[in-house]
């Protein structure tokens, strides 16, 4: 077995990333205080096409040289957009039709395993605060909660790697 090579990775330019169809998934990152973190999420909506990405609240926006080194050019060509309040933009999802999914620990919240999202709909994750996660307003306001199982003595997350998991779970669903 050999690595790949770069120039073997058949890698999008940003024009084909931009032409390309879009996995049905929002992403929205509210009042996320690390630059890393925010640039980390970016990169991975890159990796499985993800529509677009909301930044909310306190959340920094590009161009941010602490972004950039972990984003690594996929503000460039992820779709994204600032919004500051956080419910409106809930708000004006749901009316648009997209189902709004809190990723919280919740009570009556669906274990990530057990979601089966359905294939032609359009779902926006709320990501929130690396301390105190996504505000109970939007909570309350969510179509559904989703919680990743977590066995082990923390039962917390880095919001980036939760990131991660959901949409990594949600793209193998809906394109796999």
């Amino acid at each position: 077995m050999r690595k790949l090579k770069n120039e073997e990775l058949e890698r999008k330019s940003i024009e084909e990333f931009r032409a390309s169809e879009k996995t049905p998934l929002i992403l929205i990152l509210d009042d996320i205080r690390s630059l890393n973190n925010i640039g980390s999420v970016f990169r991975t909506a890159d990796a499985f096409l993800v529509k677009k990405i909301y930044l909310c609240g306190i959340t920094a926006t590009p161009p941010h040289k602490d972004i950039h080194k972990t984003a690594l050019g996929a503000t460039e060509s992820v779709d994204w957009e600032y919004k500051k309040d956080v419910l409106s933009l809930v708000e004006e999802l749901q009316q648009n039709k997209v189902e709004v999914v809190a990723i919280e620990q919740a009570e009556n919240s669906i274990k990530l395993n057990e979601f089966n999202p359905e294939k032609n709909k359009t779902y926006a994750f709320v990501l929130g605060n690396e301390v105190k996660g996504v505000q109970q307003s939007v909570v309350s306001k969510a179509n559904k909660v989703l919680e990743i199982p977590q066995l082990g003595t923390k039962h917390s997350i880095n919001i980036s790697v939760c990131a991660g998991i959901c949409v990594w779970d949600f793209f193998s669903k809906v394109k796999g």
